[in-house]
């Protein structure tokens, strides 16, 4: 009896373990274990990136420039002519030197020495003699005669130094008493300028008179 079927206790187990087997039967899926996903392909076209190249340029300057007919850029002048004196004048030719020594041969004299001329400046001169101690200083501007040191002669004077508008003569002092051969009152150094066209005398003048402590003659 036993044999022919099975007992209470089995057939109940029987049917809880098979239950479960069955319900997984039914509820199970089929899970299929995917690799990693495949790598993509890299073409040369993806594998070489162009990067673009920084182009430096330096900056242009602002500033205008300024051309030269010449050629090139020159560099701004600062430089600052000042306008020439209204009394000088073109140079003139060395006919100046014999057009002087005929104004000092017209009232007398003779140059005593004609390198004290300049034709290149514009104050210019030479010392004239007379027999005797007897010299005067004769005065040109561009070669035009403008007159005298002074009014009177001195026994002797000469030249010290010149520049293109300014003179200085130096002249003979003599005590009362001295022989003109030998003055012992040293000298006198006058400064003369050439002032708009005229002659200033920028020293004083000594007495010409010979009762004078110190004169020039």
């Amino acid at each position: 009896m036993m044999r022919r079927g099975l007992s209470p206790v089995l057939a109940a187990a029987a049917l809880a373990v098979g239950a479960p087997l069955g319900a997984c039967g039914s509820q199970a899926k089929t899970v299929s274990v995917a690799g990693a996903p495949p790598a993509p392909a890299v073409t040369a076209s993806s594998a070489q990136r162009t990067v673009p190249t920084a182009t430096s340029q330096a900056p242009s300057s602002t500033s205008p420039t300024q051309t030269s007919t010449a050629g090139g850029t020159p560099a701004p002048s600062q430089a600052r002519t000042a306008p020439e004196p209204a009394f000088v004048q073109p140079q003139q030719s060395a006919e100046g030197l014999s057009s002087a020594i005929a104004v000092l041969r017209e009232r007398g004299y003779t140059a005593v020495d004609t390198s004290d001329y300049h034709p290149s400046q514009a104050l210019r001169l030479l010392i004239g003699a007379r027999t005797g101690y007897v010299q005067q200083a004769f005065f040109f501007v561009n070669g035009r005669f403008i007159g005298t040191d002074s009014s009177q002669p001195s026994a002797t004077v000469k030249v010290l130094s010149q520049g293109d508008t300014e003179v200085t003569l130096a002249y003979s002092l003599y005590r009362r008493g001295d022989p003109q051969s030998s003055p012992t009152g040293g000298q006198a150094q006058v400064r003369f300028q050439l002032d708009n066209g005229k002659l200033v005398a920028l020293d004083a003048i000594p007495s010409a008179s010979p009762t004078a402590t110190l004169s020039r003659q």
